[in-house]
């Protein structure tokens, strides 16, 4: 428990660090409150990544062994993800295509340093296909790709993402001790540590911002974590990780399907229709209408805190219960594409038109 404090209080100082000297590298560092996704009032750092990073680091010199020999060759692995996110938070230049292919290159330097790939999806016949190690590096590079910008579309509100990755990870470790893996599950509770560390300083009000660099090594580390689970802990397989990072991959998949069919915008491009802004704009403003923006912000994120606590809890109850798990992740498909469609047309339905918002889910 000590060791988990003093990561919490390493990151929690190291980002209280980066906001009170802003004045001296903010030039590089600001965000600044204009932008498609933008909800803050104030040019903010946006360099929050930084202080798990170290939180992360100093983790991994006070660990043990066995801990050690999880988080070290995370760590390294993620380092094309983290550092092309913050040149990205610092200069504004580098493209999503350009950082997607960084997330999916830390994850086959993971395989390459520890020789773990995805091959216990659950799905015989794609079993049977990943046993071809090529391919199975290919489709864990895609996978953990994946999650890490899933992790990164999440980053919209004051502590959503941050709180999500540490809910998410904290499931994983409770069910990575339930089947005796002690050692990853430590690594599980730290890197969620460090994630709540950042969020003291980021929740609510925003002080300090995850950026592209925090946002995609959380979400790497995640993507990994939900990789090692199963293969560590064959009676675990990989729909049990699905639900646990249900929401980040939910939200992304439905929001590529959402902007192809919207002519003339690009896959990639931002726009301000994700279920998170449509929450802030139809449920938060409406029910808190004078308090201050910036808190307004802050309160959207525990709605989500308990949005992705759901699926989680019931993967931790039911991780080795394929069928339960395969039912929930389709309760929760249905749930979110009916309250989409309440947000963003006014009605409780699934249909294409779901993912062609109208204009009504632009308004205030």
């Amino acid at each position: 428990m000590s060791n988990y404090l003093l990561i919490f209080t390493l990151t929690l100082l190291a980002s209280a660090g980066l906001v009170v000297t802003q004045r001296w590298h903010g030039h590089l560092t600001l965000d600044n409150a204009f932008g498609v996704q933008n909800h803050h009032t104030q040019p903010t750092p946006r360099v929050g990544g930084i202080a798990i990073a170290l939180g992360l680091f100093i983790a991994w010199l006070f660990a043990a062994d066995d801990v050690r020999a999880i988080l070290g060759p995370m760590l390294l692995a993620g380092l094309p993800a983290f550092a092309f996110g913050l040149l990205e938070d610092i200069t504004k230049k580098v493209s999503v295509l350009q950082r997607l292919l960084a997330t999916m290159a830390s994850g086959a330097l993971a395989w390459y340093l520890t020789g773990v790939a995805m091959q216990n999806t659950g799905l015989p016949a794609l079993d049977w296909l990943l046993n071809y190690m090529p391919l199975a590096v290919l489709f864990t590079a895609f996978a953990v790709g994946g999650v890490a910008n899933a992790v990164n579309i999440i980053d919209g509100f004051n502590g959503l993402a941050s709180g999500a990755v540490a809910i998410m990870l904290g499931a994983m470790g409770i069910i990575a001790l339930n089947v005796g893996d002690t050692p990853l599950a430590t690594v599980c509770f730290v890197v969620a540590t460090s994630a709540l560390g950042f969020g003291a300083v980021n929740w609510p009000f925003g002080k300090l911002f995850l950026g592209d660099g925090g946002a995609y090594l959380l979400g790497f580390l995640l993507a990994w974590m939900a990789v090692l689970l199963p293969m560590r802990n064959p009676q675990i397989n990989a729909w049990t990780t699905i639900l646990v990072c249900a929401y980040p991959v939910l939200e992304v998949g439905f929001s590529v399907r959402r902007r192809h069919r919207r002519e003339g915008h690009h896959p990639g491009q931002p726009d301000k229709v994700h279920m998170h802004h449509l929450i802030h704009r139809r449920v938060v403003r409406h029910a808190f209408p004078h308090i201050d923006a910036a808190l307004q912000n802050g309160l959207t994120s525990p709605l989500f805190w308990l949005f992705v606590s759901l699926p989680t809890g019931w993967a931790v109850v039911f991780a080795q219960d394929t069928p339960m798990l395969i039912l929930a992740l389709a309760v929760l498909v249905f749930a979110y594409s009916a309250v989409y469609a309440r947000l963003s047309q006014f009605r409780w339905c699934f249909s294409a038109a779901t993912l062609r918002p109208s204009f009504a889910a632009n308004s205030p």
